[in-house]
């Protein structure tokens, strides 16, 4: 399961909306064939191992990090394959908590008199696949929120600069995360004050998370309420589709200009004079988005934290002092009222990047 769940990381920002899948097929103790999950459209990681086995599948052991799906979709079932193919037992990771699988897979197997065994890897394999099981189970994305920040907790100066917080691995750490997320999103402040393009531009050679290939692009996503973005913003160029999330106070020529530069407008209810965040992310997740990365600034991550909209934090402490009252933090928004309201992660992990310091945890419910 160890090799399966390996491949399955090389699935990652390739394959959604569909999940991140590896497998191994084994027979007298030796690898006969494996995969992991193509592009959308493309082969599951059953098939991709099953096709590489040939006749040898039959009588063997399927490792797979996820339960094989039972339905129709882009391609057949791979249920069907499973049994065609003669593979006496399956080791799944966990069941799949797609409706249209939910243990079906599993009953189908066994009906068929292939054994089954779920659970190997199971911890591994959910964080593999977090994004795709949170839509699945609720319809919306997983939303992470990522900043740079000082060692007071300023992610710009009072001048609102902030190029740059952070040092260069982190950077290029940086590039890579956005490889394998669906969505990006900033408010219209970071659009107006650094102009970001927004796009993923990995290094080659940044390790196993980097998707095989192109980088697939994520779709970039500004907040802008009163519709301030301009039609010159970087944000609206490059290889990236754009969506600006606006309200009904933005103006019908404002509108024009971002589809006139190759952006879409969102017309969204408002909520205390700003885009209602809440209904963007279901939008978002109603168009089979299963990530969004909230990159800043204060207010819109403090907006998301205060609606509990958030599922991970990737914090990043660079080891300076920026001070100022009307530096900006990280998290603006209400906050909590009391130290008890704080919000706690779980499931921390700390690591370097540089000379900054990566702190990743998610947020308990």
């Amino acid at each position: 399961m160890k090799r399966a769940l390996k491949l399955a990381h090389r699935a990652l920002g390739r394959v959604s909306p569909n999940p991140a899948v590896g497998a191994v097929l084994v027979k007298d103790g030796r690898i006969i064939g494996e995969g992991f999950t193509q592009p959308p459209g493309g082969l599951h990681a059953e098939v991709v191992a099953l096709r590489r086995a040939g006749d040898s599948a039959r009588g063997a052991t399927l490792y797979v990090t996820l339960e094989p799906c039972c339905h129709q979709g882009r391609t057949p079932p791979c249920t069907q394959a499973v049994l065609a193919a003669g593979v006496r037992e399956v080791h799944c990771s966990h069941l799949d908590p797609d409706p249209h699988v939910r243990g079906r897979g599993r009953a189908e197997l066994e009906a068929a008199g292939v054994t089954v065994v779920v659970g190997a890897g199971e911890e591994e394999a959910r964080r593999i696949n977090e994004a795709y099981i949170k839509h699945r189970t609720t319809g919306l994305p997983f939303v992470i929120a990522k900043f740079a920040a000082s060692l007071d907790g300023k992610i710009a100066a009072t001048s609102g600069d902030s190029r740059w917080v952070s040092g260069p691995e982190t950077r290029r750490w940086a590039h890579g995360q956005r490889t394998v997320v669906d969505a990006i999103m900033v408010g219209v402040r970071t659009v107006l004050v650094d102009d970001p393009e927004l796009t993923a531009r990995p290094e080659p050679g940044e390790g196993t998370r980097l998707p095989v290939g192109k980088p697939r692009q994520p779709l970039r996503v500004v907040a802008d309420s009163r519709g301030r973005t301009p039609a010159s913003a970087r944000v609206l160029q490059g290889p990236a589709k754009t969506l600006v999330a606006a309200t009904d106070t933005s103006s019908q020529a404002w509108r024009r200009q971002m589809q006139d530069a190759g952006a879409e407008v969102l017309v969204l209810p408002a909520a205390a004079g700003r885009v209602d965040l809440g209904e963007l992310v279901r939008a978002l997740g109603s168009r089979d988005l299963l990530s969004l990365l909230v990159e800043g600034g204060g207010e819109l991550l403090g907006g998301f934290f205060d609606l509990g909209l958030v599922d991970k934090v990737q914090a990043i402490i660079a080891p300076i002092i920026i001070g100022g009252r009307e530096a900006p933090s990280a998290v603006a928004g209400r906050g909590a009222h009391r130290m008890a309201d704080a919000l706690r992660l779980r499931d921390v992990t700390v690591e370097r990047l540089g000379e900054d310091v990566l702190v990743t945890g998610y947020v308990g419910r």
